[in-house]
């Protein structure tokens, strides 16, 4: 019997160990995807890109401002930082909603632009191949293509919505009366 040094011994281990492993599983091809926050303002759909949207709050209680336009809501604390609270659906011409308990804030922290966006209903995160996207925005509407970068096609038609892209925009950030 011949007398192994522990490295030998560890080799030979190391040595029975790969003969008797079993192959990895075999990798299937998944389709490349992106991932975003999905919403909806009446019948739209909309999905926002997960780096733009801090967080999403259900509606906070707001003060009212006095002397802005009608689609800035308030302002409301949250956790200390005063969140001026827009109304989407409102800034962007449409109705609000009369029913609001499904109502969400997207939280947008932009550069120097720290605000809540109401939307009528958070959808949760929504998952797309990206094989499904289309830069062609020829059938959106004009008050919504400053703030599209493309959209998705599933069984609705999915805008992809710029949070950014809005609170960079003039008519955004111009929220007094004068």
């Amino acid at each position: 019997m011949s007398v192994q040094t522990p490295y030998e011994l560890l080799a030979s281990i190391d040595q029975r160990c790969r003969a008797m492993s079993a192959e990895l599983p075999s990798q299937e091809e998944n389709a490349e995807s992106w991932s975003g926050i999905g919403f909806r303002i009446g019948q739209q759909h909309f999905v926002a890109p997960m780096s733009e949207v801090a967080e999403v709050l259900h509606e906070p209680r707001y003060t009212l401002l006095p002397g802005v336009k009608s689609w800035v809501k308030g302002v409301s604390n949250v956790r200390g930082r005063l969140l001026p609270v827009i109304d989407l659906a409102e800034f962007l011409g449409g109705q609000v909603p009369q029913e609001q308990g499904e109502r969400r804030v997207l939280v947008v922290d932009h550069d120097d632009v720290f605000a809540g966006i109401v939307v009528d209903a958070v959808l949760g995160m929504q998952h797309f191949e990206l094989d499904s996207f289309s830069e062609h925005l020829i059938d959106v509407e004009e008050n919504l293509r400053n703030y599209a970068h493309g959209l998705f096609r599933r069984e609705c038609k999915w805008l992809v919505f710029s949070p950014f892209a809005l609170a960079d925009s003039d008519d955004f950030m111009s929220v007094t009366l004068n």
